[in-house]
């Protein structure tokens, strides 16, 4: 059976009359028994030509097509779609350029042998600076990285330093968002190390190359901060460097930091903090209601 009989067969239930009728139609011999539109209305045509001084009907129609294409020619000339057009053109052309500028970098060698992490004494002598008041100490920490542009240090409070490492300890990862150009942001990886009795590090890296090459991604900054004062001074030191090879700069790098230590609960704020806390734990237990949207909202809110 044919797909043409098949089409043509009546379902069940019809007559078999209407089969045969169905097979026997032509739309030729339909309209065939209709008559001529121009016909039909020749006497209102002939009349419209009169009044336009015209001789005849073939006269009214060349007349007419003319207008038509006429008019048809300057409606091309509008297009309502031009100005979402040349938006939608500018916004592609800013996603290519802002595409361009971000340089994924390769991957760490896993080959490479690992080099032993720095301690406090690897910049300072500890025995020296343990007996120091708190106030010396900052001098001291700030002129040893005065002359290094891409750097990054700080001292930070015994009490404040517990509560961040508390849950940098439960919630070893997350993720911040980085206002760009206009209305863009960009993501970034933070993952959190315990490297040593007296150091832990925070490494910051895009989200892009993260994705790209998983636990052998480079870090474009990484935090150390030193423990060794604790007891003596009450201070943990920290200090980072941001790469030069990543179009990150210092106000971006320093704008990490500040939310690393907004979201990991090290602000004065405990209001402002809590709800940082939330979207913390929410990430770290893979919760289905974090919403990246409220996450650069509450990125964005300076308490």
């Amino acid at each position: 059976m044919t797909l043409l009989t098949r089409v043509l067969r009546p379902p069940s239930g019809v007559p078999a009359s209407f089969g045969v009728a169905l097979r026997n139609f032509s739309p030729a011999r339909l309209l065939a028994g209709q008559p001529d539109p121009l016909a039909r209305y020749a006497e209102q045509l002939q009349k419209k030509a009169q009044e336009l001084g015209l001789a005849s009907v073939d006269e009214l129609k060349q007349k007419l097509s003319a207008e038509i294409a006429e008019k048809k020619a300057k409606m091309n000339l509008i297009d309502p779609l031009a100005e979402l057009e040349a938006y939608e053109r500018k916004q592609a052309q800013e996603l290519k350029l802002r595409q361009a500028s971000l340089k994924v970098r390769g991957a760490i060698d896993a080959s490479a042998p690992k080099a032993p992490y720095k301690t406090l004494a690897s910049y300072l002598d500890v025995e020296k600076v343990r007996v120091l008041p708190q106030q010396e100490v900052l001098c001291i920490w700030r002129a040893r990285f005065a002359n290094q542009e891409r750097s990054l240090h700080a001292m930070i409070g015994a009490e404040q330093f517990a509560v961040i490492f508390a849950n940098a300890f439960k919630n070893p990862s997350f993720v911040l968002p980085l206002p760009k150009d206009g209305d863009a942001y960009e993501m970034h990886f933070v993952q959190w190390a315990f490297v040593g009795p007296h150091t832990t590090h925070c490494m910051l890296t895009s989200l892009a190359e993260y994705k790209l090459h998983k636990e052998y991604a480079k870090p474009h900054t990484t935090l150390m901060f030193h423990l060794e004062l604790l007891e003596d001074v009450g201070v943990v030191l920290m200090n980072g460097r941001v790469e030069d090879d990543l179009p990150l700069s210092m106000d971006e790098a320093q704008l990490l930091l500040l939310n690393v230590q907004r979201f990991y609960g090290g602000m004065p704020n405990p209001k402002g903090s809590k709800k940082k806390l939330e979207m913390l734990r929410a990430f770290t237990l893979g919760d289905a209601g974090f919403d990246m949207e409220k996450l650069i909202e509450e990125a964005a809110r300076m308490d």
